[in-house]
């Protein structure tokens, strides 16, 4: 039961910072998740969630590498294949051998193998936290791939070392000799095993499928336990690198995936749907229990009257400074040697900085520090293990504040010779396409079809409304704009209740009906405050109303059919008063938005005596199919005019057939 309530708890966690990333994106997701954790570790000091270093491999660090495999782009993973394999195993390698005497050095009481142990163990990269800092800001393509390449192979060549050199110091013995032969091994091995089980899977799959066996949830849920069962073969029977193999596997299934997606279209749709759940939850959930295990990590420093708290944060940033210089000066040096060679653009110092910044480290380093024994060999305790164990937390706390302050800064101006983007900004490419939606719509309309149309273009301006809100975030009408529709709307509100104050007076409502007409004007008003809080609890107040409403449904027909009368005149008044604002110039644009919502709100309110009509319901459905139609001609017009990429036209696409998913979608038991 503990577990279970640890789970949830970590679950809402992610929910929490999620939503406070939204509303501070300055900061990453991954950098509040930390936080989180550190929060709950120190509120409940008995709280502790102990995971031993092959189970965090197995159940974070094999689905999010074999998911990063799949989706690399393999052009990239080639060209730059030099640069890749060089950070992923020469750097690494200087990083153990330069880091681990740097720290023997400032911290001689740490013996030189342990300081290597640390070294290693601090040279994985991390590239989640990375994401979540390039979706705020400019990181050029190639910084990003550079990164997200040798993560998929530094991982394994840094736990190698790690263990490697923690053996050295548990045992008293290290044979360089070994050391290589040992990396080969599970370097090739691992390489072979991904390529071979990937294809086994794959065969599998294919072969259940020429039984007759087609259940897409099955071979959906085969496709999931592809990468756990890759990396546990690798491990436990040929005991070479799990993370090798996942990578390759991950890859290989890219290549055969390329080749049966029009076979295969539902399956793949639904696994894609549960990856994006799942890497969701191990993404958050890795931060979080990093943060969870620092407190623990670093108490029995702070704590140790020995050790001054001032010095060991000097020591965490000497240690940060180090492994990070070590990197820039690789960075540099690779660049110049490319630049020589041809192969890229003049390094400058920006550039490397850049590339130096994005090497945050993270929960491969957390995971493979907590794994260091507490005795060696000959029974003594694992020299300064605490200490260790303090400046690997406070060195991944360091790299990714460094990340998040500097790398915006960076990022400013773009990349050294990069050009800015012909293409149009996706959000805006968006509105036009949701702009055409709603003005098809317009052009089928008819009688017949009215309150549907209404009822679709409703919801379509839902949708144009946050594509609306991002594009014009930038742009200097954008607040002047909304400022005179939410005038328009007030205008018009004050016409309703005029016309609600003169039915009264002739006595065509009486006093309790008014009031619930004025209770409803208030709420709608408020509804165009733009604060967050008073959204929130218009969206409450109208819950409860509708609950209240459908308890009082049945009490008093005549009465419900009088206050609906009075409320379509009253709306009826508003927009006569609308279209007499019409002036013949560009303001009638924003006139004729606030006509529209009060036309659609008319066609809701005359249908409203049967919420659910299926012949309303049926005519949405063929009023959708003709609107995706002219979406999607929309798109084929702008991505032939050059004026969206591939990727975004993808993405347009991949939106509107989800929506036809949706709409076509017929549940079977």
């Amino acid at each position: 039961m503990d577990l279970l309530i640890t789970v949830i708890l970590l679950l809402i966690c992610l929910v929490v910072s999620n939503i406070i990333s939204h509303y501070i994106p300055m900061i990453p997701t991954a950098l509040t998740q930390i936080a989180l954790g550190i929060l709950i570790a120190l509120a409940y000091n008995e709280f502790s969630l102990e995971l031993e270093t092959e189970w965090f491999l197995l159940l974070f660090v094999a689905p999010l590498l074999y998911n990063d495999g799949r989706y690399f782009p393999r052009d990239q993973l080639w060209n730059m294949r030099g640069a890749i394999l060089g950070n992923a195993i020469i750097l690494v390698v200087l990083t153990t051998l330069g880091g681990g005497y740097l720290i023997h050095a400032v911290i001689p009481d740490i013996p030189l193998a342990a300081a290597f142990a640390l070294a290693a163990i601090l040279s994985p990269t991390d590239p989640v936290a990375v994401n979540g800092i390039a979706k705020r800001i400019h990181i050029p393509e190639k910084v990003l791939n550079l990164v997200r390449g040798e993560s998929l192979i530094n991982d394994a060549s840094g736990l190698v070392a790690f263990n490697y050199a923690v053996a050295a110091v548990v045992t008293g013995y290290f044979s360089l000799k070994e050391a290589l032969f040992d990396f080969s091994y599970m370097f090739v091995v691992g390489a072979l095993l991904g390529f071979v089980l990937s294809l086994a899977m794959a065969w599998i799959r294919f072969s259940l499928l020429k039984q007759g066996i087609k259940d897409t949830t099955l071979h959906s849920l085969l496709q999931i336990l592809t990468p756990f069962l890759i990396f546990i073969v690798t491990e436990e029977f040929l005991h070479a690198s799990g993370v090798i193999a996942v990578v390759v596997g991950g890859i290989v299934h890219s290549l055969m995936r390329e080749r049966t997606e029009t076979m295969l279209a539902e399956e793949q749709l639904l696994t894609e749907n549960i990856w994006s759940t799942l890497l969701f939850i191990l993404n958050g959930v890795v931060f979080l229990l990093l943060g969870l295990n620092i407190p623990s990590s670093i108490q029995d420093t702070v704590a140790n009257p020995n050790i001054n708290n001032v010095l060991a944060i000097g020591y965490v940033l000497i240690v940060g400074v180090g492994i990070l210089g070590i990197r820039f000066i690789w960075s540099h040096l690779f660049a110049i040697h490319d630049y020589k060679k041809g192969k890229g653009d003049k390094p400058t110092a920006k550039s490397s900085l850049m590339l130096t910044l994005t090497g945050v480290r993270g929960a491969v380093t957390m995971a493979g520090v907590l794994s260091i024994p507490y005795v060696v060999a000959s029974g003594g305790p694992f020299p300064e293990r605490s200490l260790i164990l303090f400046l690997a937390a406070g060195v991944i706390l360091f790299t990714l504040i460094a990340a998040t302050i500097f790398l915006p800064m960076l990022s400013k101006g773009g990349a050294p010779g990069e050009e800015d983007s012909p293409f149009l900004d996706y959000n805006e490419a968006r509105t036009r396409v949701l702009r055409v939606a709603l003005n098809k719509i317009k052009e089928v309309m008819d009688d017949d079809n009215k309150v549907a149309a209404y009822q679709l273009m409703d919801e379509y301006s839902r949708l144009l409304k946050p594509a609306l809100d991002q594009w014009g975030a930038r742009r200097l009408d954008r607040p002047e704009m909304l400022g005179k529709i939410t005038e328009l709307h007030r205008a018009a509100l004050r016409v309703e209740r005029n016309y609600i104050q003169q039915a009264v007076q002739e006595g065509s409502i009486d006093k309790e009906m008014y009031e619930t007409f004025e209770k409803a004007l208030d709420h709608r008003e408020e509804k165009l405050s733009q604060s967050g809080s008073s959204r929130f609890f218009f969206l409450v107040g109208t819950t409860v109303r509708d609950f209240r409403r459908a308890r009082r449904k049945y009490k008093d027909d005549n009465l419900k059919a009088v206050g609906r009368d009075i409320h379509l005149k009253a709306l009826q008044a508003a927009l006569e008063y609308l279209q007499g604002l019409k002036k013949g110039d560009d303001s009638d644009n924003i006139v004729q938005y606030v006509i529209l919502d009060y036309k659609r709100a008319i066609a809701r309110l005359k249908g409203s005596a049967s919420p659910f009509n299926e012949k309303t319901e049926a005519q949405k459905e063929e009023l959708r199919l003709i609107v995706m139609d002219a979406e999607r001609a929309e798109i084929n017009r702008m991505f032939e005019n050059g004026d969206i990429s591939r990727e975004q036209a993808r993405e347009l696409r991949r939106t509107i057939n989800q929506i036809e998913g949706i709409t076509l979608f017929e549940h079977e038991e």
